[in-house]
């Protein structure tokens, strides 16, 4: 995903690899919010994306995850009054339980990681952590994919191939500043420019000199 250019082909791609991560998952979609407003959702299954573009206008659990900045899950519809719009339709298509995960990818975009169950209390309290692992990961990824894209002519050549460099530098920027993972690369992304440097030369040396700190 790392080397696309188009924000709307990673979620692609994203929501394709998601559906198998997790057992018990049936399908997976990804949706996101541009400045608060509706922007792009991809989906394991057309099925699922109609779903999940109904969401924007009937309140449903991926909006309560974005807006909650947390985990929603609801492992078996039926035992749920919430979303009630949504839920019907959920269950229309044979839809049995969700967990939802929000992802931060800049100050701009926000989202969320869903994946659906077609049998009630398939998805469970223990998939939690993956779902927010999962989310964090895609945070990253979709970042760094934004940026590539908003760079198609780059004065200090920054590209992304060395993601295995320009990942844990992100990380590094997290831990020590606190923030999100689209500020922590506008830091690198300042970095470069101010020093002229490639932004995985960048990287590169941020990281050598935590290691050498810890070392």
């Amino acid at each position: 995903m790392i080397r696309c250019d188009d924000f709307d082909q990673a979620l692609a791609h994203l929501a394709r690899t998601t559906r198998f991560a997790l057992p018990g998952v049936t399908y997976a979609s990804v949706c996101f919010l541009r400045a608060g407003q509706p922007a792009s959702v991809a989906a394991s299954d057309p099925l699922i994306k109609d779903l999940d573009e109904l969401q924007y206008s009937a309140d449903g659990p991926a909006m309560s995850a974005i807006r909650g900045r947390e985990i929603v899950l609801a492992a078996t519809l039926t035992g749920t009054t919430r979303w009630p719009r949504w839920r019907s339709a959920a269950l229309d298509r044979g839809v049995q339980g969700v967990l939802c995960a929000p992802v931060d990818v800049d100050d701009e975009v926000i989202g969320s990681i869903n994946l659906y169950a077609d049998r009630p209390g398939a998805i469970s309290d223990d998939e939690q952590l993956t779902a927010l692992l999962l989310a964090e990961h895609a945070g990253l990824l979709l970042a760094a994919v934004r940026h590539r894209g908003r760079t198609d002519a780059d004065p200090t050549g920054t590209g992304w191939d060395d993601t295995d460099l320009i990942g844990p530098a992100i990380g590094i920027v997290m831990t020590q500043r606190r923030c999100r993972a689209g500020e922590a690369l506008a830091v690198l992304r300042d970095a470069a420019q101010a020093t002229a440097m490639p932004l995985p030369q960048v990287a590169e040396r941020l990281v050598a000199s935590v290691l050498r700190a810890e070392g």
